[in-house]
């Protein structure tokens, strides 16, 4: 296991980035559906800098025709923020030589919080899984640190709303909802790979947890839709999320691409 421990202040409010899917490629100029995916990500790491973030998630799918040339294209691109930035994989994405160019930290030391990032890549699938070995291990990491804890993934853990989506989420969503329910600790989870702003709640047998989706910096997919849809009228964006004394603000942010 790899574990970041960044410097925060343990007076103040934390305030964290949230940045996901873009879908670059080798070739910096090519077009994707909506938009120049290199130039939106760049656009998208600007504005998050103006929000003077600690820290900043990536919650995968960096590449789309996962190369080499992708992840080093995103590097240098996430390299312009001004905040320490960590990366985990989605579906599109290549691990090894996500590895190759940037480590993949599995959790994130903040002091009074802590960010645990799970891996639920499943090679050349669009679902995600994170497997027998990796919940027994996410229930020992919880059953071992009581801070408040955020979780980060890149497949959502529950339903979205989008039959086509719904389809390609995490597969064992159930079997990592009764790892969690113990460990009143957690306090929401953060994913990707839905390209569009959501939130849900998981109902536990004693509280809920919400879980967050976030804006891709490139191609929205409509919300709701039963089949793939891009939302032509969304706007690439990014999350904001705002830690206190074991409580949590998130929202939205948009940019013009």
């Amino acid at each position: 296991m790899k574990k970041a421990a960044l410097m925060m202040k343990d007076a103040e409010p934390m305030r964290l980035a949230q940045i996901t899917d873009f879908h670059l490629k080798a070739d910096s100029a090519v077009r994707a559906r909506a938009g120049f995916p290199l130039r939106q990500l760049e656009a998208v790491v600007d504005a998050v800098n103006r929000q003077r973030p600690e820290l900043v998630l990536v919650t995968g799918d960096i590449s789309q025709d996962e190369t080499a040339a992708s992840y080093r294209l995103a590097e240098q691109a996430l390299s312009r923020l001004d905040a320490p930035w960590y990366w985990l994989p989605g579906n599109h994405d290549q691990p090894a030589l996500m590895e190759e160019c940037r480590e993949l930290y599995d959790e994130l030391d903040l002091g009074r919080w802590r960010v645990l990032q799970l891996d639920t890549h499943v090679s050349g699938q669009p679902h995600g899984e994170l497997g027998e070995k990796a919940l027994g291990e996410l229930a020992t990491r919880l059953a071992a640190d009581d801070r408040p804890t955020l979780l980060a993934m890149h497949h959502p853990p529950l339903p979205v709303g989008s039959a086509w989506l719904d389809e390609i989420g995490l597969a064992d969503g159930e079997a990592f909802w009764r790892v969690v329910a113990p460990h009143r600790q957690v306090k929401a989870v953060f994913f990707g790979h839905v390209h569009q702003a959501f939130h849900g709640v998981q109902v536990l047998v004693d509280r809920e947890v919400s879980a967050y989706g976030c804006p891709s910096t490139v191609d929205p997919f409509l919300p709701g839709s039963s089949t793939f849809a891009l939302d032509e009228a969304a706007r690439p964006g990014y999350r904001l999320i705002e830690l206190s004394e074991g409580e949590l603000e998130t929202w939205i942010k948009r940019i013009d691409p």
